[in-house]
Parts: C-alpha cells; structure tokens; sequence
C-alpha cells in the first residue's frame, strides 16, 4: 500500500477531493449521456473511490439499484462485495503508475452473482492543473469466454469446491490465501498438460476398441483384467513384441476406478537416456541447458490417473531408484528442485524383456523387480492362439479396406489355413501388416495374400507332433546352422525373427541347451 496521504500514494498525480466541487451540472449531463450511449457497464469515481455515476448496463449485469450505488465507496457496494484485494491493488498501487491500465483481469466470488471473471479498464479523467478528478472504470464481465478459453469447465469446478472446502480447515486466512493460490496454479498446469497430451493422444489409431479372441490364453488375460482392474495394485504385463500389451494396459484402465482421468503412456525405449528423467518427473525453468520452462512430467500429468509405461525394461539404471521411490512412498522431486511431489498414481508397466534374466545380469534392479511383479499378466503369442487368427483377419481385413476403399468379402480357406499355419514371430502388429498387403494386392472382392508366409510351425496332416515340438525342433535346426549364435548379424534371432531376450525366453522353456 501507498503513503496514507493519499489514497493513491503519490503527491504529484494524486487525487484531490475538493476538485469535486468544481464539476457542474453541464458536465454531469454530458457525462450522463456518455455513459447511456456504453453497453458495457461503467463506473464513475470521484477523489474518494465514491460512485459518482453508474450506467445501466452496471445495474442490470451486478443486478443493483441506483440508489444503492452512487454515493457509496466502490469497496462497500453489495455489502462490501466490492472489497477485492485486485481491485484495490489496480486503483490504490496501479492506476498511480500510468495514465491508464487496460485489461487488468480480477476472479472473484461474489455473494450474489457466483464466481465472475472481469475485466477492468481504468483511465484518469484530469483537470487542468494535471491533478486526478475521476477515474473511468469499465467493466468487462468475461466469465464464460474465459471458462471457454481454459476448456475442462466442470473438473475445474470441482477441484474448487474441494479447495473451498479445504479452505474452513486452515488455521489462518493468510495460510488459506497462500494453499488455495498455489494449488489453483498446480491444477492450471496439471489441466493444461494434461490437455496437451490428450490432444496428442487423440491423434493416434489404435488397433481396435477391445481385445478379441476366444482362445483359453486369451480368457485368462481377460480374467486377470477383471480381477485386479479396479485396485490400484501395481501391473506388470509380459509378452513378446506385438502381442497387445498397450490394449491391456488400456483395457485395465477403462475398467478402473480412475477410468474419468487420462492414461498416460510413456515408451521408455524411445526417449534418448537423458530425457527420461525429465519426461517422468519434470523440470524446473534452468535445470539444464535449453530448459527454458517449468515442464510437469508424465507422474504429476497422470495424479489421480494411470500412468503406462511401456518397454521399462529398457529404463537406465540409474533412473530405477527414482521409480522405486515413487512406487514405495509416492513422492518425488523434479529436475532442479528441492521440493518434494507428492502423487497419486497407479503404475501400469510392460515388457517383452525377461527381467528376471535382466537381474541376474544386473541389468535391472532387483527390489524393483520385486515392486513390479505384484501382479503379473502374460499374454500368449499369436503362434498360441490359432484359434483367434479368424476373428482377427476379420477385424482387420475390414478396417483395412474401409481405410483404402476396397471392398474384400471373401477370404479362402486355404489363404485362412496358411495365416492359421503360421509362426507369427511379430505377432498381431506382423498379422496386421501382412493383411494390408493382401488387401492392397487383391484386385477383387476375393483377398490374395502379398506374402509368402513361411516357416510354418506345422505341416496339416503330415504330422503328429505338438505345436512345442515342432517348434523346438526348429529353433534347434537354426541354433545348429548359426553355430549357437543367438545374436547379432547372422544368428539365430535375426535368422528367425526374434528379440535376442524373446529367444532365450523360449530357449529356457522348451529346455533347449547347447
């Protein structure tokens, strides 16, 4: 606040009361019909911050009578509604500093009218020996545009009820002014990010709505769905490249009790090592070079959601103490801060990786391991599940022709056998992709495959042997011809199609040793 001499603080542009008593009539009428001619409502002040005169449009938008407003102090209108810290801050601190100030915005709940966001513009009308006479005081009533502008209207309400609510607890109005300004600026954020990344995600297709299938592998990933989707319980989902591991995660958080909020998914084998940490926790304005502004990270986006992260086997070793952390105590500081976070979110993790492997190699963290497994989900291989292969083709020979504008309505059953035959090592993404081949390949109603689909895990009616036995016996053929090379150029993951940790996965359950 300014000097108690003047209630504008400053000797030179202060505002002198006895100026009032030089306005006249004439201008009064002139200005009557000014403030008539103005849609908007409009105040007038004097020396005092004392309403000289209001247009109609003030009455009708603050739903007051005249004799209720001119005469009376600005602060005490509506029973001292008016009495705003902002606006005091514009008339008593800012106004003295310019000639004019435009837009000054102010939020307020008013007794009366509810939450309102307004506008001011306020200008210095002055008198011949540059001393203030009036203050011009428009009133923009912007609530709605601004409730537009921010979008998520409703959580936005509902986390300043919680607010409010949390306000009769605190134990001084000062306290209460300083939690409920820093957690509407938190919330801000929180929504802006969050929107952000919806915004993003909208832009993806994903494979489709819901898992099909009506194989007994699939039945019993359904079922673990259904158990554990509404617990908060840590999930870690298992499977080869291209199973579908993101539709579960989703599938998981659809059917959860936090399916209002966003999932947020992290891909931890497409961020370079040294963006990981500031993309999971954040950063403030200067932690490191070219961080230019605070960025909330994926843990505070996800509070009271789910948060996915994808291939997490792939997570440096030295950021798994850090998650560690945030699963044991939920809490964690961002990048160039001291200030501890605390969130509410429940992790969901997948990986084509065997980390049991990982830990032994000290790859990965073994109490990590150990806070992930809690609840494991693994989902079968499509080579597993033959008996989903036609409702699949279906699906996607559909959608694919609807994207391309093909119309395909018959699919042979010999072509139907040879996709049923097959090894899949890429599993359902593999499928997809070969299926928009032979749409694009066929020239009539009838699909024709693209591909030559070979390594078949079994010959129909030649043979007797178990799907495991073929396959066993085939991965010991290509392992005999690499020389037990299991990876890099030329061996026997590349020569079939497989991650080097999806082979020796395999290796150790057909019991396949050199």
């Amino acid at each position: 606040m300014k000097s108690a001499r003047s209630p504008l603080g400053r000797e030179a542009k202060k505002i002198n009361p006895e100026l009032n008593q030089q306005i006249t009539p004439a201008f009064l009428a002139i200005l009557d019909v000014i403030l008539t001619s103005i849609h908007e409502p409009v105040l007038v002040l004097d020396a005092e911050f004392k309403v000289m005169r209001a247009n109609h449009a003030f009455f009708r938008t603050f739903h007051v009578n005249a004799d209720e407003v001119e005469g009376v102090t600005i602060y005490d209108l509506g029973n001292r509604q008016w009495d705003i810290p902002r606006l005091r801050e514009l008339l008593e601190n800012i106004l003295p500093e310019n000639s004019k100030f435009d837009n000054f915005e102010l939020e307020h709940n008013f007794e009366s009218l509810g939450h309102k966001i307004l506008h001011l513009n306020a200008k210095w009308i002055l008198s011949d020996n540059n001393q203030t006479q009036l203050i011009f005081l428009a009133i923009a009533d912007v609530t709605e545009l601004e409730y537009n502008r921010r979008g998520l209207e409703q959580l936005v309400e509902k986390r300043l009820v919680d607010l409010i609510e949390a306000k009769k607890e605190a134990e001084s109005r000062k306290q209460i002014a300083e939690t409920s300004l820093l957690e509407i600026k938190k919330l801000k954020d929180l929504l802006e990010a969050e929107r952000a990344y919806l915004q993003d995600e909208i832009k993806l297709e994903y494979n489709h709505e819901n898992i099909l299938g009506k194989s007994d592998g699939l039945k019993q990933v359904l079922y673990k769905i259904e158990q554990i989707s509404r617990s908060n319980t840590t999930v870690l989902i298992l499977g080869e490249t291209g199973t579908g591991k993101e539709l579960v995660a989703r599938a998981l958080h659809g059917s959860s009790l936090r399916k209002n909020r966003a999932l947020i998914k992290v891909n931890c084998a497409t961020l370079p090592a040294n963006l990981i940490e500031s993309e999971l926790f954040g950063h403030e304005k200067g932690a490191f070079t070219g961080s230019q502004t605070r960025h909330l990270g994926r843990f505070e986006v996800a509070d009271g959601g789910t948060l996915f992260l994808d291939e997490i086997g792939e997570l440096p070793l030295e950021l798994q103490a850090k998650l560690l952390r945030v699963i044991q105590d939920g809490e964690f500081e961002r990048l160039g801060s001291s200030h501890t976070i605390k969130v509410d979110t429940r992790l969901l993790a997948a990986t084509n990786r065997n980390l049991e492997e990982e830990v032994r190699n000290g790859r990965f963290r073994e109490d990590l391991w150990y806070r992930l497994n809690v609840f494991p989900i693994t989902i079968p291989p499509l080579r597993d599940r033959p008996d989903d292969i036609p409702l699949l083709v279906d699906f996607y020979v559909k959608k694919i022709a609807k994207r391309i504008g093909k119309t395909i309505e018959i699919i042979p059953t010999g072509i139907m056998n040879a996709l049923q035959d097959y090894h899949w090592p890429g599993n359902i993404r593999e499928l997809e992709n070969v299926l928009e081949r032979a749409v694009i390949n066929s020239s009539g109603p009838k699909l024709r495959l693209a591909d030559e689909l070979k390594k078949p895990v079994k010959e129909r009616g030649a043979s007797r042997k178990s799907l495991q036995t073929v396959e066993k016996e085939h991965i010991l053929q290509i392992l005999e011809q690499t020389k037990w090379k299991i990876s890099g150029k030329d061996s026997a993951a590349e020569i079939l199609g497989l991650d080097r940790s999806t082979l020796r996965a395999r290796m150790r359950k057909l019991n396949i040793e050199k």
